[in-house]
């Protein structure tokens, strides 16, 4: 009996994923015993295992499956990220900083996009009006979806959802998405807005079980880490050798520009100015050359590749190369600056 091409594609779909989740949970694993970060591994990993090296897996970048995986792991992080900040400290500006700037980039990006592919018009007036209506509205979608969630889950009389609080941030995060993509607004904003929303629980006078809050966090973290190693094993598996060697001398001077002189330049003219947190030299420094950076941007890129966007192959190739620089050379580093520039808090410093 012949099988339905139907059943070959998917029994083919069901072999790539297990085999990117199994590969890439023993990668992660390996990470931490030698204590790297995962995201500097798992690209190579995708190298390895794609269609240019050995071929364990071919999933294409317009595919609906690459595309499922990139928005919905992009909005997953973007909620993860939201959710571990604080209200009473969100003077932690590396991370907050890499969250605001990921949903102000994502819309920027397919701003950008639109007049590239011909679909819209360049004003730089409503370029930013629309920037601004796309964030007052994600915000708004966000917040209300957020507040709405936190509510079900940890109020002390409505939350009757409170033993599926990870399946409503699922649902939640979602519809948060969708909710501002209905509004034309940002979904990106909206789920790491959510994110803010749900993780700040407590200041709206609501508090989740320490059974459930512990079965959340748990649930966020492990499905956060498999978003994150699909994006980035799946980056590298779209990697073209021959286009990495072409773009490689241009996007390594490019991302030397952006690490060495645009960010420093970035970081002080943002930080000197602030005289309420009175930032030390030392710490402006440090903010100088730590960031935590590289999920988003590789979502994106994958989102372009499969939209076939004008200049998608480069920018997929300079965001690979981009990526591979930040965390292969500053993450690794970030540890020893810290104690170089004495600004390790002494009960991390052992």
């Amino acid at each position: 009996m012949e099988v339905p091409a139907s059943i070959e594609i998917a029994k083919h779909t069901l072999l790539s994923g297990g085999l990117i989740l199994a590969i890439g949970t023993i990668t992660g694993l390996i990470a931490q015993k030698i204590k790297i970060p995962d995201v500097a591994v798992f690209p190579i990993v995708g190298v390895v295992i794609g269609p240019e090296a050995l071929g364990l897996i071919n999933i294409k970048a317009d595919s609906a499956l690459y595309q499922i995986i990139l928005l919905f792991g992009a909005s997953y992080i973007l909620f993860d990220g939201g959710a571990s900040l604080r209200f009473n400290v969100l003077a932690q500006t590396v991370v907050s900083e890499s969250a605001f700037n990921d949903a102000t980039g994502a819309i920027v990006t397919f701003g950008v996009l639109a007049v590239a592919m011909g679909t819209g018009e360049f004003s730089l007036t409503s370029s930013l009006l629309d920037l601004l209506r796309q964030l007052v509205f994600g915000i708004v979608a966000g917040g209300v979806l957020g507040y709405l969630a936190a509510l079900l889950i940890a109020h002390e009389r409505w939350a009757f959802l409170a033993e599926y609080a990870p399946v409503v941030t699922v649902m939640a995060v979602i519809g948060a998405y969708f909710a501002a993509d209905g509004l034309q607004a940002s979904g990106f904003t909206a789920v790491f807005v959510f994110g803010i929303m749900l993780g700040n629980q407590d200041a709206f006078g609501f508090k989740l079980g320490a059974g459930d809050a512990r079965k959340l966090q748990e649930f966020a973290t492990t499905t956060a880490f498999i978003m994150r190693l699909f994006i980035f094993i799946l980056l590298g598996a779209q990697v073209d050798f021959a286009l990495i060697g072409l773009y490689l001398p241009g996007g390594v001077m490019v991302i030397a520009v952006f690490m060495l002189v645009a960010r420093p330049v970035t970081v002080f003219l943002c930080a000197l100015p602030d005289r309420r947190a009175e930032w030390s030299f030392n710490e402006m420094l440090f903010m100088c050359w730590t960031r935590e950076t590289g999920v988003i941007p590789a979502a994106l890129a994958g989102l372009l590749l499969g939209m076939k966007a004008p200049g998608a192959q480069m920018i997929a190739s300079v965001t690979f190369i981009a990526v591979l620089m930040t965390i292969l050379i500053q993450a690794p580093t970030t540890k020893w600056l810290a104690r170089k520039l004495e600004i390790l808090e002494a009960s991390k410093r052992n």
